[in-house]
């Protein structure tokens, strides 16, 4: 049901972006407090914090002791593009993908590495690709969490345990609210402004022994920059994951990533950041199932996120308008809410279908979603009417 009464109640916290991400509950500036400010990050303390920021990711995310984890450049881009470019080229690839950023990393493949035997095992935007078509005797290269789709992997049963190639899994909008079946992993990435609310520019890249045996053994036809360059002399660069980052991070960053691990230990680890999140989309899927104008963008809720819930428009009026039709529609429910100070940043992703994209992470509180979903019908309803008006 739409109304046009101004609801009564507003979010505490309108943050709904979907990166970067709500800030953990109770997050204030004075968090940043002993941040090693103006400090080398090779001086002791600057190497201390960057190394626990490690050990306290490979404690929460549960990572196997044997793989390697560092902090890396230019967030999730900088670690996915430093696995391809240092780790593909070997064998064949299959690339798995099924929104904007799974197909960016197509693209880079086929069209900035040029690599040969490429396969593409792809789908439209709400749904997984055939994941049986995957040959794991190649490399494989896909996204566990589509975060301009709203669609994930449920599990990492797909992925046999026997493997020749590796696995590159872009993880960003799934780390620390989804489970990662760190077996099947070969290579990890995400970026600390997504689940935990952490600022951006810094990436993570956890790789497992056989990475590290591909990196050891094998090397590109191709020149590596810096930043990339992951080996010297045949050797993994040890240092690299153990808080000796290849250039400068800021350490402003490092003590809020600090802040929001040891806010996620603080409250129960990964089960309890899943759990919020679960509880986050579960909200949100029960408003859905009971609107009369939006849908899940994702059919099947079997491979529905939990922290990226995309939505598309299913009133009748409305679906049949164009893309652009659509898009100006979803632009104005947008606008409305940020004017009102309800909702930032819930608008679709630029080359996703035209809708809204609500971010239910676990630093989003449950409380702000309920308050949330009664605007989102006023706004709606205000929308239509303008609609209808223009007619």
């Amino acid at each position: 049901m739409t109304t046009h009464t101004k609801p009564g109640s507003r979010p505490a916290n309108p943050n709904f972006s979907s990166g970067p991400c709500a800030k953990r509950p109770g997050w204030s500036v004075e968090a940043l407090a002993n941040a090693a400010l103006g400090r080398s990050h090779r001086a002791k303390i600057g190497k201390t914090k960057l190394e626990q920021a490690i050990e306290l990711t490979r404690e929460i995310l549960q990572v196997p002791a044997d793989y390697r984890i560092g902090i890396v450049p230019a967030s999730d881009t900088g670690a996915v593009e430093m696995a391809l470019w240092s780790l593909l080229g070997e064998r064949g690839v299959d690339m798995v993908a099924w929104e904007s950023f799974g197909s960016g990393w197509v693209t880079d493949v086929v069209k900035q590495l040029k690599l040969a035997d490429v396969r593409r095992i792809e789908a439209g935007y709400g749904a997984l690709p055939d994941l049986t078509k995957i040959d794991f005797d190649s490399d494989v290269v896909f996204t566990w969490n589509g975060t301009t789709s709203g669609v994930r992997v449920p599990n990492g049963d797909f992925i046999p345990a026997s493997r020749k190639g590796l696995t590159i899994c872009d993880a960003t909008s799934a780390a620390f609210a989804q489970k990662l079946d760190f077996a099947k992993l070969d290579v990890v990435t995400f970026s600390w402004q997504k689940v935990l609310g952490g600022e951006g520019a810094h990436g993570m890249l956890i790789l497992s022994p056989r990475a590290v045996e591909r990196l050891e053994s094998y090397k590109p036809a191709w020149p590596l920059p810096k930043i990339f360059r992951l080996t010297s002399g045949g050797r993994l660069i040890e240092g690299i994951f153990k808080g000796e980052t290849i250039n400068t991070p800021s350490m402003l960053c490092v003590e809020d990533y600090l802040d929001a691990l040891l806010w996620a230990k603080s409250i129960g680890g990964l089960d309890a950041l899943i759990a919020r999140a679960d509880a986050n989309a579960a909200v949100i899927d029960s408003f859905v199932g009971k609107s009369a104008w939006l849908g899940h963008l994702a059919t099947d809720p079997a491979t529905r996120s939990n922290t990226s819930v995309c939505l598309s428009f299913t009133d009748p009026d409305v679906a049949a308008l164009d893309a652009d039709g659509q898009a100006a529609f979803a632009k104005g429910i947008v606008s409305t809410l940020d004017k009102e100070g309800v909702a930032y940043d819930i608008g679709a992703y630029r080359d996703a279908p035209p809708g809204l994209r609500i971010w239910c992470g676990a630093t989003v509180e449950t409380s702000d979603l309920e308050a949330l979903l009664p605007w989102l019908d006023w706004a709606f309803a205000a929308q239509k009417a303008s609609l209808k008006a223009a007619a």
